[in-house]
Parts: C-alpha cells; structure tokens; sequence
C-alpha cells in the first residue's frame, strides 16, 4: 500500500517465482530443495524481504533465522546487482470495528530488526455510540483467545477485502480502517 508501483510477493509465492517474475535472475541457480520456500513479503524493486512473526520473543527467533535463510539463498540466486536484504521501517496498525461498534480490534505491526516484522491484536471494550478515535484512547488489552478463534477467519477476509477493494465478507457488520485512517 505504501509503494503501489512496487512488485511484492507475498506467501504463498515461492523463491524461484520471485526470482523469475521479480526479473532478480536465473531462478535455475536456485536449489531444487529451496526453490519452493516462501518468504512472507518480497518487494523486488526495494530488493527487501520480512517475514512476519507474532511479537514474541520465540517467534522473533524464528523470524530472523528464516529471514536469513531466505536471503542467501536468493542472493545465491540473483544478479549481483540485485541483492536482497533484510526490510526495515514497516511498521503501522489497523482497526476492525466488528457489529458496528460493538468490537474494535487492533492490528499493529513494527520490524524491530531487518527483516523481522512482528505482529500483535489487542482489543477495546465495548463502548456504546463512541467513535473509533474515542475508543482508541481507552486502554488497550490483549485479544482474548475465545474472540480470535470466533472471529479471526472473518477479520481475515474483511483486512483482505478491504486492502484490495474487494467485497466485504459475509456477515462482517463493521469498518475496516486501514494504516491511513489510523494516524
């Protein structure tokens, strides 16, 4: 969203498609046993790589080794002068108002190190005819597990419809407010 004319990949987008579609080289100098590895999100214009991780601590772990992973091995693979590195500087949030304002999720995101992005939900509680700017003043908590298993596919659906100007999913009742909304 914030670079429209960039070519990103995102998983499920395997190494060796990235490689050929992304024009980075030969997707042949690739490994058979790599070639089908998927890294979260490649921009082969900014030549930058994340994987995105839940914000903790294990997660981050595996994250970064998996972003180091991806990277030899496509840099083994590109023109020289087309390098990959580790991303830095995503970071942003998201709402989803769910039931007309009887929810509001959060999604907020940061990459604390190159190439490792982490992710974390929180929640407001209800707060009758309040706006989504009131509410992102109350206290933040963590999302309980019971709402994410009851609603996550749905939330899912909604971000994705709403970052490609697709439809809302059925029975989403609610807004999505994308990373410009949120300032």
């Amino acid at each position: 969203m914030q670079h429209p004319s960039n070519r990103v990949f995102l998983d499920p987008a395997n190494l060796s498609r990235i490689v050929r579609e992304g024009k980075l080289g030969d997707p042949e100098r690739l490994p058979k046993f790599v070639r089908l590895l998927r890294p979260d999100i490649t921009d082969t214009r900014l030549l930058v790589l994340f994987e995105v991780k839940p914000d903790e601590e294990e997660s981050r772990d595996e994250g970064r080794e998996q972003a180091r992973r991806y990277l030899a091995a496509l840099n083994a693979a590109v023109d020289p002068d087309k390098k990959l590195v580790g991303g830095t500087g995503f970071e942003g949030s998201l709402l989803l108002e769910f039931e007309n304002g009887g929810a509001l999720w959060q999604l907020s995101w940061r990459t604390p190190e190159p190439g490792v992005t982490l992710y974390r939900w929180s929640y407001r509680r209800k707060k009758p005819n309040a706006t989504w700017k009131e509410r992102m003043v109350q206290k933040a908590e963590a999302l309980p597990v019971e709402e994410i298993e009851q609603r996550g596919e749905l939330a899912e659906q909604a971000i994705r419809a709403a970052y490609e100007g697709g439809e809302r999913p059925a029975g989403f009742q609610g807004q999505v407010y994308l990373p410009g909304d949120c300032r």
